[in-house]
């Protein structure tokens, strides 16, 4: 189900407008897509903050532009704390887009009552699905995962017409012993410190400079 976000068109753009815009409780926002012209929007923060909360990615567009668009990309700042600008694609329900979409671990394996532990390496996925589809997780089910088992991309329930774009013999979770748990967390740790990566979300850019918006 779409979330519904409040929007009033802007009229004035630069570095200067979009910092008064984010003080008075807004976010700046560009709508483009379907060979229209784009329109700078400007957006209640609170309203996208939950739809970022909620894993929305289509949205109601209410107000000063009455449209359905698909969240595109977030921009944040260099904390990755507050978002700093939204861009959002028309889409219409039937319309197919391609979407990454977070993984969702659920319920109890086998493995872990014989001693395993349950190991998540991959947490987001990308698919293609109408945009009225787009679910705010995949489900991964480990009711019969053993330990010393795995479970792929292909074993994602998927939504309606959605398929699958990333390779499905990538394995998402596994069950192993404790011991070989902690010298893959060692070895995560090593990786993290070294590639000082951040998790995307929604194309998430941080760090960039400030957007003229």
């Amino acid at each position: 189900m779409a979330e519904v976000l409040n929007v009033r068109r802007r009229q004035t753009r630069g570095k200067r407008h979009a910092r008064r815009l984010r003080q008075s409780g807004a976010i700046p926002a560009v709508l483009y897509g379907h060979g229209e012209e784009a329109v700078s929007l400007a957006v209640p923060a609170e309203q996208v903050e939950a739809v970022v909360r909620h894993g929305t990615r289509l949205v109601e567009l209410r107000g000063e532009v009455n449209e359905q668009a698909l969240v595109k990309e977030l921009q944040w700042d260099t904390w990755g704390t507050h978002i700093l600008h939204v861009d959002f694609a028309r889409v219409s329900s039937h319309e197919r887009v391609e979407v990454e979409v977070p993984i969702e671990v659920r319920g109890e394996a086998p493995g872990v009552r014989q001693g395993g532990v349950i190991q998540q390496l991959v947490h987001q996925t990308l698919i293609e699905c109408e945009a009225g589809e787009v679910p705010e997780a995949l489900v991964l089910k480990v009711n019969e995962l053993q330990l010393g088992g795995e479970l792929t991309l292909a074993d994602l329930q998927l939504p309606g017409t959605a398929r699958l774009l990333s390779k499905p013999e990538e394995t998402v979770v596994q069950c192993v012993a404790p011991a070989e748990a902690v010298e893959e967390e060692e070895r995560e740790e090593v990786t993290a410190e070294a590639g000082k990566a951040e998790p995307e979300l929604i194309k998430r850019k941080a760090g960039e400079e400030e957007p003229e918006a």
